[in-house]
């Protein structure tokens, strides 16, 4: 009999028992690949670039820049290309189905982030047919069964038209794919002039300018430059990467990275006292059979290596199974929620599953490792 056969017959001495304490790590691992995945896909962040820059007021992302900032940014060395955009909230049929608008001028978002929202340029030239023409993200696409060609009217929270009217129509002239499964698609994407030209209200303003890099230029350091520029206007701003932006802006209700850690933390700690006491004692109920095995030349290194294969058997079968449980949920889960679970996560959570491996199974190999072949005799 081989050793990893031999610790493998001893992890399950007590099927019933092993059996729990794997469902214990699998039911783990599973809250592990849930909220890792929704941290890394809905809250957005995994697939946000730190090359885009937005530049917004920085008196709050609520208060509009005017359209006349637009040339400033555009003539400062080290920015490739620069966008106005702008943003509408409302509902779409039912009052309860709330979509966002982006609007932009289509080639320069092309250019700004076209690569990572999969724009191609037949999407691009779609949109010459008309003003209201628009393009649809795959997952709000998915979600509210549209498809090219399809008549959308959505009816603003705030934004009014010229008329006193809140219904924007707009009509779908393609459905962007996203360069990640990551990457964030529910949302419509129009045309900025449409939605200039016809609002009541903040006309020529933006409530951002999308901006990338020349190839080469630090991110932050023109960031810096353009902040600077404006420090001194009627309206100062702010400059950040595309990734800070949703940081700060889920900071706003709360810290939802930390809460994750916090939840996870509180679970593994938790994992680790049942899978450690558990083994502890069973251990006690083998005292006499490893009295027996170091009597039969079993070196108390090797007794060592037995307890924490053992450990490490229960914690790959459950880890194994969670993160499994995990990523099927990741694939069956709406699109809208954004559930990710890729191969960096998956890298990362085979290292803890056998990090906590090796700490659940220390104490009771020491103890094992350490037991006088004479005490354990008394047993009988």
């Amino acid at each position: 009999m081989t050793f990893l056969a031999f610790a493998r017959k001893s992890a399950m001495r007590k099927p019933f028992r092993s059996v729990l304490l794997i469902i214990s790590v699998a039911i783990t691992f599973l809250i592990y690949g849930l909220t890792a995945s929704f941290v890394a896909g809905s809250q957005g962040t995994a697939a946000a670039s730190n090359e885009i820059l937005g530049v917004m007021n920085a008196a709050g992302r609520g208060q509009p820049l005017p359209l006349a900032y637009l040339p400033r940014i555009a003539q400062l060395p080290g920015v490739a290309d620069v966008s106005p955009v702008t943003r509408l909230r409302g509902t779409v049929g039912d009052g309860r189905n709330a979509v966002a608008v982006s609007a932009g001028d289509p080639e320069k978002l092309m250019a700004v982030s076209g690569q990572e929202l999969g724009l191609t340029p037949a999407l691009v030239d779609a949109l010459d047919g008309g003003r209201d023409k628009v393009l649809v993200g795959r997952a709000l696409a998915d979600a509210q069964g549209w498809g090219v060609t399809d008549h959308i009217t959505l009816s603003a929270f705030r934004t009014k038209k010229s008329d006193g009217s809140r219904d924007w129509r707009f009509e779908i002239a393609g459905i962007f794919e996203g360069a990640h499964a990551s990457t964030d698609t529910y949302f419509v994407l129009a045309q900025y002039d449409y939605i200039n030209t016809a609002r009541a209200r903040n006309k020529d303003t933006a409530v951002t300018f999308a901006l990338r890099p020349q190839a080469g230029i630090a991110p932050q350091e023109l960031a810096t430059r353009i902040d600077t520029l404006f420090a001194n206007s009627a309206a100062p701003t702010r400059t950040l990467s595309e990734k800070q932006f949703l940081s700060a802006f889920l900071s706003q209700y709360a810290d939802v990275k930390r809460v994750v850690i916090l939840v996870v933390a509180v679970s593994f700690v938790t994992l680790l006292m049942i899978v450690i006491n558990t083994l502890v004692f069973a251990l006690r109920e083998r005292r006499f059979e490893i009295g027996v095995l170091k009597t039969l030349g079993f070196a108390r290194s090797r007794i060592l290596y037995l307890v924490l294969t053992e450990a490490l058997f229960i914690f790959v079968i459950g880890g194994a199974g969670g993160l499994g449980l995990a990523k099927l949920a990741s694939l069956a889960a709406p699109a809208a929620l954004g559930l990710v679970l890729d191969a960096e996560m998956a890298l990362r959570a085979t290292g803890l599953v056998l990090l906590l491996g090796l700490i659940a199974g220390a104490l009771p190999a020491l103890f094992a490792m350490r037991t006088p072949i004479l005490s354990t005799f008394r047993t009988r």
